[in-house]
């Protein structure tokens, strides 16, 4: 399998030191120049994490394929979405609730952090989601309570939630 990853997946990932469960699950991780040059600015959270973590996996994107934008779109998650149509990938890693929903429209099939720490639990990569959430939460990525919940509801944790 395939996964093409977008920056705020990434970075929710590296704060919770997760981002090995990526080839665990889909195999093989790419992102576009955009999303590397997003999340490895010195002054990034988890850059230097990530800057080794995405070492091999960077590819250019050929900008002639064409996705369906609104006006909000920013250059990493349109080209991550761009390679996910170039490369024929299986699933798009966005955490944007208004980027999954412009995936969608395009027909891309998309995970999101949490979902990711869901299916490592699933298939016995990791025993809790709680604690890495909790990771998560330290970092500058927000998460709603309510997706929080859910999560922690599907994973059986949903009595550890503070």
């Amino acid at each position: 399998m395939i996964l093409v990853a977008d920056a705020s997946a990434l970075i929710a990932l590296a704060a919770c030191d997760s981002l090995a469960l990526l080839e665990a699950l889909f195999g093989t991780v790419l992102v576009p120049e955009t999303v590397f040059i997003e999340v490895t600015p010195v002054d990034k959270p988890q850059s230097d994490r990530l800057r080794n973590y995405l070492r091999g996996k960077v590819r250019t994107v050929d900008m002639r394929h064409f996705v369906y934008l609104d006006g909000f779109a920013d250059a990493g998650e349109t080209e991550a979405m761009l390679l996910y149509k170039e490369i024929a990938a299986d699933y798009l890693l966005i955490d944007d609730k208004r980027g999954r929903k412009v995936a969608k429209i395009n027909q891309i099939k998309t995970i999101g952090s949490l979902g990711v720490l869901l299916q490592a639990k699933r298939s016995g990569l990791i025993n809790c989601v709680a604690p890495l959430i909790e990771q998560i939460a330290t970092s500058p990525i927000f998460m709603s309570e309510a997706l929080v919940k859910t999560v922690l509801e599907l994973a059986d944790e949903s009595s550890q939630q503070n």
